[in-house]
Order: structure tokens, then C-alpha cells, then sequence
């Protein structure tokens, strides 16, 4: 793994995408699939609880940057893309987990699907719950069904941006300029959702490579 123990990266809600890394686009590509696969490959054939421990708190020690260096870059609807967004989720939840939670929790309220269902966090949830949810679904990303873990996190993608819509809703009427930056974050996680929707399409049909 690249770089080790620097100090974690900080990034602002309406651009947390925009980290890019790496110089030779075919070298870089070749490694973001390679260190997926075998990644993946790794954890399932030997779960530990040591290893699915350091996967998942990887880029509380070593930043989001970390991650993207190998794998921000790849095609969305890839492993290594996936693998990706899933770390960026719970990168987002744990940067502001009390205004996530928030979002959250107004997408719960405005919801009419089994979205709640599927994201599988309790209703009220409380900060600290929705960081245990971030932490669940990567873990279940190594351990459990990949494309349920995706669909998971793709669940909690959609409220959270339903529920960044409807503050930014309510922040637009009262003339506040906070409304186009939580519409853009709206859409940043309706994007997020929908890819990882793909991927677990994709998974399932044998397809994500």
C-alpha cells in the first residue's frame, strides 16, 4: 500500500470527488484491478478479524488519499471503482458524521421504498450509529455478499441525498446560500448510489471485473 502513516486528508462536501492520483493511465489502470482482485481474493479465502480490521480503519490512518491513489481513477462500474466509492462513503460519513446523520435521517422521513430497509440503520439513528453502519457495510463488503454490501451502501447514498435535497429545499426559501451546495451534494450521492447499484448488478452476473 502506497504512503504510510501521513495525515488523513480532508475534503468538503461539495467536492469530495475530486482526488485524482497517478501519472501512466495503463500502469495505473492494470494495478487498480490487480489490487482489487487480489485484495477481494485475499479476504475472502482468509477473514481474519485482524486484516478485515485494518481494511476497514485503513484510511483512518492513512487518508482517503490512500485509496485513491490506486483506485479513484478506475471506471465506475469496475471492482476497483467500486471498492472505491465504498471507502469514499464511509470517508463522508466519518468527515461530518452529526450533518450526515441529519441528512440522512430527513431522507428517512421523506422516503416511500425499502430504502431504509435495505441501509439497515436504526431508526432514529444517532451519530454514532451511522459511523457503525459505514463501518458494517465496507466490512460486509470483504466478508458478507459483495453486491448486498453495495446495494447497502447505494441504499444510503439515495437518503442521503432525498434528505440533502429537501434542507437545501428549505434553505432556498429563506434565501440562504448553503442551497447550491447541498443540491450538488445531492447529486454527488445520487451518482454514488447509482454506481453502486451497477457494480452489484454486475457483481451478480459474474461481470465486475
Amino acid at each position: 500500500m502506497p504512503r504510510e502513516f501521513h495525515r488523513p486528508t480532508q475534503f468538503s462536501g461539495a467536492e469530495f470527488e475530486a482526488i485524482q492520483g497517478g501519472d501512466d493511465p495503463a500502469t495505473m489502470n492494470r494495478v487498480a484491478h490487480e489490487s482489487a482482485a487480489a485484495l477481494v481474493a485475499r479476504v475472502k479465502n482468509d477473514p481474519s478479524p485482524e486484516i478485515l480490521d485494518r481494511l476497514v480503519t485503513f484510511t483512518d490512518m492513512h487518508g482517503i488519499d490512500a485509496v485513491a491513489e490506486l483506485w479513484a481513477h478506475a471506471s465506475p462500474h469496475t471492482l476497483p471503482g467500486a471498492l472505491w466509492r465504498i471507502y469514499l462513503v464511509r470517508a463522508v460519513i466519518r468527515q461530518s458524521p452529526a450533518e450526515v446523520t441529519m441528512l440522512f435521517e430527513r431522507g428517512v422521513e421523506a422516503s416511500s421504498t425499502i430504502d431504509p430497509v435495505v441501509a439497515g440503520a436504526p431508526a432514529p439513528a444517532t451519530p454514532e450509529e451511522i459511523l457503525e453502519l459505514a463501518d458494517l457495510i465496507l466490512r460486509g463488503v470483504f466478508v458478507g455478499d459483495f453486491a448486498i454490501a453495495l446495494e447497502r451502501g447505494a441504499a444510503f447514498c439515495r437518503l442521503a441525498s432525498a434528505g440533502a435535497t429537501s434542507v437545501a429545499d428549505d434553505q432556498d426559501a429563506v434565501g440562504s446560500d448553503r442551497a447550491t451546495e447541498l443540491t450538488r451534494r445531492a447529486l454527488r450521492l445520487s451518482e454514488l448510489g447509482a454506481d453502486l447499484v451497477a457494480c452489484a448488478a454486475l457483481w451478480r452476473a459474474d461481470s465486475l471485473d
